[in-house]
């Protein structure tokens, strides 16, 4: 936990359209404290000119996805034209309620961006990162939702941007102290993100050795078989029937493809009339039993836990274990291992996505293991799992703190000594 501390300081307030504003405090457009769009590609560029190209797809709330090739001049898209540096922000135009924005933080020799960015550099340097904490605040979002509410197409334009309003403490080191705070909020979270990404890769080397025998735990020995999914479980595929006027608020959970996750199960599911629900007692899951998806990321599977026994499945692929000789929760780890989704993968059907069907998830084969080393591999995974879900809490604790102290320092509600 990061401890931030900002003096309280009691000043006057006034009324703005931006809220609530300490008096030594204004509004500013952004055009007011920054260039918007200043720099493009001029149109007598070499033809064979190389340089990156930033599409929107590139730019994630903050995230950038680096190009791996540059692109020449004459092979580029049309809308390859926004040039861009160092401490400038990138701000996309098209669903901006998205927050596709990022600051720029390494060296931009040879990039371009998409005109579906606005590009806005700080009159003084100091302010990039000011306006770009900003970007993020509820005001900024309630301007831009305004902008787009009623549109086919959610977009601004350049004058919207140059036309945002925020606060704007006319200190400067209050300016940049409010920066410095939250820009120390952000790095924790990217840290504690890549942590997140090497605990699932660790996990991810290790499934793979463990569920196909090339790492044994100590103290087994036995050789592994295979065996026919079919031979050892009931196999069957959920409802298939239009339900949507069955939705209650409160009835029997509901578990669709999208709503099964490795070893996981959705916390909000949609809910059945319980009539029309018990018409259908004969597919109804039990504890233990297992779902896999059916379509979209084929293969993916969960373990019914207790509180969801009794539910039904929506178009799932569903294995009910007749025998004591395998675990519920290994068959899922299996399931979910890249081996089995490769299968899984080959076996589908369809244009666009991928279908894996019932006839096809009969011919699954899965190790035959004994059961104390399915237990201890599942003991394992399941370790790892939840040191992975620990550090997730705690990534949305550092979120939730960022956001409400975004609002507080923000607003100035709560003040930093300048």
């Amino acid at each position: 936990m990061i401890n931030l501390k900002a003096k309280v300081i009691k000043k006057e307030y006034y009324k703005t359209e931006v809220g609530e504003i300490p008096t030594d405090w204004k509004v500013k457009r952004i055009s007011e404290i920054a260039e918007v769009n200043a720099n493009t590609i001029k149109s007598n560029t070499p033809k064979d000119y190389e340089f990156f190209y930033y599409d929107l797809s590139a730019i994630d709330k903050g995230r950038v996805s680096h190009p791996n090739e540059k692109i020449k001049f004459r092979d580029a898209p049309s809308r390859a034209k926004r040039l861009f540096d160092k401490s400038n922000i990138l701000m996309s135009t098209v669903r901006p309620n998205l927050q596709g924005f990022a600051f720029i933080d390494f060296d931009t020799e040879n990039c371009v961006s998409s005109t579906g960015f606005a590009v806005i550099k700080g009159k003084d340097r100091s302010d990039s990162m000011y306006l770009y904490q900003n970007l993020y605040s509820y005001g900024i979002t309630n301007q831009i939702n305004r902008l787009i509410v009623g549109s086919n197409y959610p977009a601004i334009n350049s004058n919207d941007v140059k036309s945002l309003k925020i606060p704007y403490p006319q200190n400067k080191s209050e300016r940049e102290k409010i920066t410095t705070i939250l820009s120390t909020w952000d790095k924790a979270i990217v840290l504690k993100e890549k942590l997140i990404e090497q605990k699932k890769e660790q996990k991810k080397g290790i499934m793979q050795k463990l569920l196909t025998g090339e790492l044994r735990l100590p103290g087994y020995k036995e050789k592994w078989n295979v065996v026919g999914l079919a031979k050892i479980a009931k196999l069957s595929i959920g409802l298939v029937t239009t339900m949507t006027t069955n939705y209650v608020d409160h009835g029997v959970s509901l578990i669709r493809n999208s709503d099964i996750l490795p070893n996981k199960i959705k916390n909000y599911l949609i809910k059945l009339d319980k009539d029309f629900a018990n018409k259908h007692k004969g597919r109804m899951l039990k504890k233990n039993d297992i779902v896999t998806v059916h379509t979209g990321e084929v293969g993916v599977s969960a373990v019914i836990e207790e509180e969801l026994d009794g539910a039904l499945g929506f178009a799932t692929l569903n294995t009910r274990l007749h025998s004591k000789e395998f675990d519920p929760y290994f068959i899922s780890y299996y399931f979910n291992s890249q081996k089995y989704k490769n299968f899984a993968l080959r076996m589908s059907t369809g244009d666009g996505r991928n279908n894996f069907n019932l006839k096809d998830f009969r011919n699954s084969k899965v190790p035959k293991v004994p059961i104390k080393e399915q237990k201890a591999i599942v003991e394992v995974l399941s370790s790892i799992d939840k040191e992975i879900q620990l550090l997730m809490s705690q990534l949305d604790e550092y979120k939730t703190q960022k956001k409400g102290l975004m609002q507080l320092l923000l607003t100035g509600k709560v003040r930093v000594k300048a």
